[in-house]
């Protein structure tokens, strides 16, 4: 089910007054559409549609609402009138295709106004009418002036900036003023829907203080332009008045009751306000704390940071310093490597000169020891034969340290007689 939102009027969603100046605009555009081939341009839910297709021969709604399409297909099942999905800048109909095309409310909605009404003239025949309305933007400003503005609004028109618009693409533009106006209707008891009326409207409408603005274009001259007044089915105003201010009594009798409600609640917010005041007012105090606490660590990292970028600087330095010392290490190593393998094949070169020379000596070194080991033999036997010999030795000096002991040695000693015991020794 569609849903009124503010962008285009649903029928049995709104209240009177904004069907009815709707549904005044249709009927307006009726008495122009007889046995005519009509195209309703922003046809919205169809309802006007459906009003035109009373007296048209057939009639076009179009819309770019594909859920307004819907709406309208379902409500409004006419023989004589169609829906389609279309684009009103770029209608998908052939030139003057249409008697009469009707475009209520319509034009503040598009990002391109000029391009709808070329598009209008070029669907029209060449004695057709275009009827356009918009809202006068001077009055619906003060209307709005609560709610703010329309958000489905793209351009508002003044009375002068609407007609300037239109006579751009129709040579021939009149101008209705739709106003709501009080009125005192005589109506003949039992008396049909629609029957003619003798009306008296007294005093001239003023362009700047009008609500709507309803135009006529055509490519040809027209003829006539009748004051035309709509009253609608509920017209004892004073008796609406009445209801309304009984429903608005009741109304407000209800919003008393939310008030004191409302009023109650508001106490028991304000002592909860209280206590949340009372809690961000010890956040605050402990987020300045936190603040102060936050600037001093920032003033240290930035101390460290300048601290940082020093050492950086020593870091860089010393690094520096480090790759010349490296490199002159390495030169000094690479020098040292040039040695070691100069010394490394001197080494392997005196080793193999050395092992030659061994080699050779070798077999000498072998006699030598032979020779040794002869030389020990004949030691050990000479060594033997000494100790024979001191064996002997002192056999005999036992023998003559004997001998000398003796008395008759000492006594023949004594007289001269006996051998001399020792070499050079006496008797």
């Amino acid at each position: 089910m569609a849903e009124f939102t503010g962008e285009r009027v649903i029928p049995g969603q709104v209240d009177a007054d904004l069907w009815n100046e709707h549904l005044a605009r249709y009927a307006f555009a009726a008495r122009l559409s007889r046995r005519k081939r009509v195209l309703d341009a922003g046809c919205g839910a169809g309802y006007g549609s459906a009003e035109l297709a009373r007296a048209a021969g057939h009639v076009t709604g179009v819309d770019n609402a594909a859920e307004a399409i819907a709406f309208a297909r379902e409500h409004y099942p006419l023989p004589n009138l169609t829906f389609e999905q279309a684009d009103v800048a770029a209608l998908p109909f052939a030139d003057a295709s249409f008697d009469l095309v009707t475009a209520f409310e319509v034009i503040e909605h598009l990002e391109n106004p000029p391009g709808f009404l070329r598009e209008a003239r070029r669907v029209l025949a060449g004695d057709g009418q275009l009827i356009v309305s918009t809202p006068n933007r001077l009055c619906y400003a003060e209307s709005r002036a609560e709610a703010g503005p329309n958000p489905f609004h793209v351009r508002e028109f003044e009375f002068d900036e609407f007609v300037a618009a239109l006579r751009e693409v129709f040579p021939d533009v009149r101008v209705f003023l739709e106003n709501h106006a009080e009125g005192v209707v005589f109506q003949p008891a039992g008396g049909e829907s629609g029957q003619s009326a003798e009306v008296r409207v007294e005093g001239a409408a003023v362009p700047g203080e009008s609500h709507f603005f309803v135009a006529v274009c055509a490519l040809r001259p027209q003829m006539g332009a009748p004051t035309f007044v709509f009253v609608p089915r509920a017209a004892n105003i004073l008796r609406e008045r009445e209801r309304h201010i009984a429903a608005l009594a009741g109304e407000l009798q209800l919003k008393e009751g939310w008030l004191e409600a409302a009023k109650s609640e508001l106490a028991a917010l304000n002592q909860e306000h209280q206590k949340l005041l009372a809690m961000f007012r010890a956040l605050q105090e402990d987020l300045e704390a936190r603040n102060r606490w936050a600037a001093r660590l920032n003033d240290e990292l930035n101390a460290a940071g300048e601290r940082v970028a020093r050492l950086q600087e020593e870091l860089a330095a010393e690094q520096a310093g480090a790759r010349e010392m490296a490199a002159a290490y390495e030169a000094q190593v690479a020098h040292l490597e040039a040695e070691n393998r100069a010394k490394t094949e001197w080494a392997q070169q005196t080793e193999t000169r050395l092992t030659g020379e061994l080699a050779e000596r070798g077999a000498e070194l072998a006699a030598c020891v032979e020779a040794l080991h002869a030389a020990e033999a004949v030691v050990e036997e000479r060594t033997r034969w000494a100790q024979g010999l001191q064996a002997q030795l002192e056999q005999l000096e036992a023998q003559v340290s004997a001998v000398r002991a003796s008395r008759w040695v000492q006594l023949g000693r004594r007289i001269g007689l006996g051998p001399p015991l020792a070499p050079g020794g006496s008797v």
